[in-house]
Order: C-alpha cells, then sequence, then structure tokens
C-alpha cells in the first residue's frame, strides 16, 4: 500500500472514531456514576446492566483500533495476537453482555411474579461469567494455534539476490513480520463467528425484542377492552383520554425500537455483508475510505444501544442531574449577587 493513501486512511479512522468514542466513553461513566451513586439500584437486574456499561466503556476505548485491523503493520507474534484478539474479546463480551440484558428483561416481562426463580437471578456471579468467559475462550483461539501465522524466515527465498535485495531494503527479520487479519484469523474462524456467534445474538436480541412488543399490545388491548366495556355501562361515552394516552405511548415505544434498529444495527449490519461478501469472494478485506466509514459508523453504532437504555431510564442520571441542579443554581445565585452589587 502506498504509504500516503495509508497515511490518509489512518487519518479517516482517526477522525471517525475519536469523537464517537469520547462520546461512548464519557456517556457510560455518567451513567455508571448515576447507578453507582443511587443505592436503590444495587439489585441483580442494574449489575447486568452495569456489565454491560463496563463492556461497551472498553468497546469504546478499543475502538479506534477496530477499523485499523485491515491494514497491515510490522509486528512481532506477541504483538500481532494481542492487537487482534483484545479488541475481538471486548467486542464479543459487550455483544454478550448485551444479550443477557435483554434476555434478562425479556423474563422479568414474559413471566413478572416468577422471574426471581430463574437461573439468572439465582446463579447471578454464573451468568456474569457467562458473558465474559466465552469470549475470552474464543477470540484467544488464534493465540493457542489456530492461526495462519508463518515466520518470515520460511518465506525467505534461497536466492542469494533476492536475501541481497531485502537487505538492501533495511528490514530485519523482526521487521519482515507483516501482521494482519489474514495471519491472526483464518477464514473458518471469521465464518464460525459471524454466521455461529454474532447473528444468532443478533437474531435473539431481535426476536426478544419483538415477543416483548407483542406481549405490550396484547396487554394495551386487554386494557381497552375494560375500558369500552365501562363506557358502555356509562351510557356509551366515546374512548377517554386515558386509552388514547395508552395507545400513543405504545406507538411512541414503537417508534424509538424502529428507530434504533435503523440506526443502530442497519449499519452493522452492511458491515458485516460487506465483509463476509469480500471473504466469500476470496479476495482480501477492503481498505477503502467506504469500508473504513461503514466499520467505524457499525461497530460505533452497536456501542450506542447501551448508551440510550441508560438514558432513558431517569433512575440513572438523577444523582449526575442532581448535581447538575445544584450547580446551575449556585452559579445563578453567584450571578444575583453580582448583580445587585
Amino acid at each position: 500500500m502506498d504509504p500516503h493513501d495509508k497515511l490518509s486512511r489512518e487519518n479517516l479512522i482517526f477522525y471517525l472514531t475519536v469523537p464517537l468514542s469520547s462520546i461512548i466513553i464519557f456517556s457510560n461513566l455518567f451513567i455508571i456514576i448515576g447507578i453507582a451513586c443511587n443505592r436503590q439500584l444495587h439489585n441483580t437486574p442494574n449489575y447486568f446492566f452495569l456489565s454491560l456499561l463496563v463492556a461497551d466503556l472498553c468497546t469504546g476505548i478499543t475502538l479506534p483500533f477496530i477499523p485499523r485491523m485491515t491494514l497491515d503493520r510490522h509486528l512481532d507474534f506477541k504483538h500481532c495476537m494481542l492487537m487482534y484478539i483484545f479488541p475481538n474479546f471486548l467486542f464479543l463480551s459487550f455483544l454478550f453482555n448485551l444479550v443477557m440484558v435483554h434476555y434478562e428483561r425479556y423474563l422479568c416481562i414474559v413471566s413478572p411474579l416468577h422471574h426471581s426463580q430463574f437461573w439468572v437471578h439465582r446463579c447471578f456471579p454464573l451468568a456474569l461469567l457467562t458473558v465474559w468467559l466465552p469470549p475470552l475462550l474464543y477470540a484467544s483461539l488464534p493465540a493457542f494455534g489456530w492461526n495462519n501465522w508463518v515466520e518470515p524466515n520460511a518465506n525467505k527465498s534461497s536466492n542469494p539476490n533476492e536475501t541481497l535485495r531485502s537487505t538492501t531494503v533495511g528490514y530485519s527479520s523482526k521487521g519482515d513480520e507483516v501482521c494482519s487479519y489474514k495471519q491472526v484469523f483464518p477464514k473458518a474462524f471469521i465464518y464460525l463467528e459471524v454466521c455461529g456467534l454474532v447473528l444468532p445474538a443478533m437474531l435473539s436480541i431481535v426476536g426478544m425484542t419483538g415477543r416483548v412488543l407483542w406481549i405490550t399490545r396484547k396487554q394495551l388491548q386487554n386494557i381497552c377492552k375494560l375500558h369500552r366495556a365501562v363506557d358502555r355501562l356509562q351510557q356509551q361515552q366515546p374512548p377517554t383520554d386515558h386509552e388514547q394516552q395508552l395507545n400513543l405511548r405504545y406507538a411512541k415505544c414503537v417508534a424509538a425500537v424502529s428507530l434504533t434498529f435503523l440506526v443502530c444495527w442497519v449499519p452493522y449490519i452492511i458491515y458485516q455483508l460487506m465483509s463476509v461478501t469480500a471473504l466469500q469472494s476470496g479476495v482480501s478485506l477492503p481498505s477503502s475510505s467506504l469500508y473504513i466509514i461503514m466499520s467505524c459508523t457499525g461497530i460505533g453504532s452497536m456501542a450506542v444501544i447501551p448508551l440510550i437504555l441508560g438514558l432513558a431510564n431517569k433512575q440513572y442520571t438523577e444523582p449526575i442531574r442532581r448535581v447538575m441542579r445544584k450547580l446551575r443554581n449556585r452559579w445563578r445565585g453567584q450571578n444575583n449577587r453580582d448583580i445587585a452589587l
């Protein structure tokens, strides 16, 4: 790759990921502090959500490094494995935590009277271990031998002219170790991760969300039937304002879920389709500007989902809002004193 072209793509990744990563990091810290400061939120469901926020925070930290996986570097075996395995582990753990949070809330809605008896509540340490240990084990498989790493000495030609030419270029044996995703992740590993982990996780989240909306719709219809039965007893009055408010709230919920899917999931799905299509065609993953933009927006949009769930809950943000109100009142009081003087 041309060094100038590589530098321009490095700059594109920097300008795309750094602002997005900063927003993800500070927003997660904002919500984590809110949960930690409110003792009423110290329960099992919020512990699962806190684990998701920690995974999302780590994903935000590693976000600038994920698009760089398509760019070749000169690193030794240990640093190359660490560069690819660690971000992959954090992203998989984030995805597993996201599934666990949706699953726990799904159980609370499907069985509101018995959700505390399910294994995710009775065996909380085991459930927490489930969302961190399997991603670590799977992401570490390339370090234990499932990779395409080839030592540079094995690729050196026996021709003395080529050896002399490589020496004049100025690379040492250590510098000849080109680190790329093709040497770390075999195609079978990538296919298994996408089709065996990522897609089932996404489908399970979509299925649980759809099931929750269906249950909510059924409950809303039952409530509306009760209102209509009461209205018939009261001389056939028109639909009450309460019924209209319930329908409006449900419509807003469906619109919010649909918008979240379009903004957060669709870019990541397009990014995955581009990656799988490139692998199926037998070519390397593209390092073009379009692919870099889709990878940055795809991973970044996925990391925004916990922020939407957290900022939508006023209990999580109330401690910080209280502090902000105190600072605002103190600032206004100081200004009033200055004006009085």
